[in-house]
């Protein structure tokens, strides 16, 4: 079926046909393509554009087509180029001329543009929903582990001291973003292209706020040029998604580190890990490894599609075509990363004794001492000073500063009393910051509360979650 046939003498040639043709990676939009037309053909019947028989008639064929297609019964071709003119082929096969009304007032524009968003907004919940996953389980991490402390780093050096609670609900925040930026994003996008036609709307009355509310969008697009050339909505996603997969890459490059031989703090599990085809005592953390790589490919297809957009003049071109495979690639790709990270770290262990170990070394509560030294009335740069001349000592003399005398502290300061190896514990180190966001236990404890808060008000409203009722 040559939808420009009128226009045209002769057969377009098969190079460019195979060269058009999008229907090998389109045809994931099938279901949306169908519910944009019985939405369509019922904006029709209730504009009387068509009679409401004809309008039955073809909304009965387009479920027959939608099982069919379910059910393997229908070979989607080349030939027709992509899902949409697939459809409308076997729509027109089904029951002849009336099949041929269904484009009434409707071009594959606002079509295509449809059926993107549509799946779109699919889509944002299915990623959403594994973002919540992922931070119940983080939660999860930081309830049980409130006062298991390890070295928190700058530099990936040791710093100061935190609970393993406190580096988790980092984690927590981080994905919260990204799930908020995604339901920012979907409002920003509910808004419905179908009745824009090719770019300056239709002659036929259609009743454009019909179509979109039982559609499930909030309005129409208010301008139908814009409507067909939006795709600002990926642009955004591109990012959202981009950003979503550099905090796992970033996570998953710490839980590389921390699952080494050398810092031993998590422990893989053999279910999530591979071994060496030579080195029998190997245990390598492919799966992090792998989502860390992947974390290249959706900024790659970020950044390909960006360069796509930026010189296309408005309406439709057939370069926007390109958004389809980059987009399907990287949803698919965000979706398998989020879901195997959820289950790489729900069945990770924790080596709290390592992790604990680990903060004695490396003078880690120096900024401690320094605390402790302004709170006997040193100005904090002196003090600064001072504790950075006690921190030399001890690596000359090998001694770590709880291991050193009240005698050798009173080299550097007089005020220095017993009360300097309470101040430099690891447990007064993380308890005694107990600011907003701080490690201490009533902060930690406090954040995980508000954290489960969030977590069910989203649960609730993701399970409510419908697209619509067409089909």
């Amino acid at each position: 079926m040559q939808y420009f046939s009128g226009r045209f003498t002769g057969d377009i040639d098969k190079l460019i046909l195979d060269f058009h043709s999008s229907i090998h990676f389109d045809n994931r939009l099938y279901r949306y393509d169908i519910m944009g037309s019985i939405a369509h053909v019922r904006g029709l019947v209730k504009s009387k554009v068509i009679s409401a028989d004809e309008g039955q008639i073809i909304e009965k064929a387009l479920f027959e087509i939608l099982t069919e297609i379910d059910e393997g019964k229908i070979q989607l071709s080349t030939q027709y180029e992509d899902i949409h003119m697939n459809i409308e082929k076997s729509l027109i096969d089904k029951i002849g001329d009336t099949g041929k009304k269904l484009h009434t007032g409707r071009s594959r524009n606002d079509q295509v543009a449809l059926d993107m968003k549509l799946y779109t907004k699919d889509e944002i919940k299915k990623i959403q929903s594994c973002l919540l996953e992922l931070i119940d389980i983080l939660s999860a991490i930081a309830q049980k582990h409130v006062k298991s402390y390890l070295p928190g780093f700058t530099h990936l050096q040791k710093a100061q001291p935190i609970s393993l609670a406190h580096y988790m609900l980092a984690y927590v925040e981080m994905f919260k973003r990204d799930y908020l930026k995604l339901s920012n994003a979907y409002d920003m996008m509910n808004t419905s292209p179908l009745g824009s036609a090719a770019l300056a709307g239709t002659t036929f009355p259609l009743d454009r706020e019909y179509t979109s509310s039982i559609l499930g969008f909030e309005s129409p697009s208010a301008n139908s040029l814009d409507g067909v050339s939006d795709r600002d909505y990926l642009l955004e996603l591109f990012g959202v998604f981009s950003t979503i997969m550099v905090h796992l890459s970033r996570f998953c490059e710490e839980i590389i580190i921390y699952s080494s031989n050398d810092y031993n703090y998590f422990e893989l599990s053999d279910s999530f890990s591979t071994g060496s085809s030579i080195m029998p005592q190997k245990k390598n953390p492919d799966a992090a490894e792998l989502i860390r790589g992947k974390a290249g490919r959706v900024i790659g297809n970020m950044t390909g599609f960006f360069a796509t957009m930026k010189g296309i003049p408005l309406a439709y071109n057939k370069d926007m075509q390109e958004d389809k495979e980059a987009f399907f690639d990287t949803v698919d790709t965000v979706k398998s990363c989020l879901t195997v990270f959820n289950g790489m770290i729900s069945a990770m262990g924790f080596n709290v004794d390592v992790m604990r170990k680990a903060c004695e070394d490396g003078f880690i509560n120096a900024t401690d001492l320094a605390d402790y030294l302004t709170a006997k009335g040193m100005s904090f740069r002196d003090a600064y000073k001072t504790a950075g001349s006690i921190v030399l000592y001890g690596l000359k003399t090998g001694k770590s500063l709880s291991e050193l005398t009240m005698d050798e502290y009173r080299q550097f300061a007089d005020s220095i009393d017993d009360g300097i190896y309470q101040a430099i514990s690891i447990e007064n180190c993380v308890e005694k910051r107990r600011t907003t966001g701080s490690p201490s236990e009533s902060c930690v404890t406090e954040h995980i509360s508000q954290v489960g808060a969030f977590i069910n008000k989203e649960k609730s409203d993701l399970v409510s979650y419908k697209l619509n009722d067409i089909l």
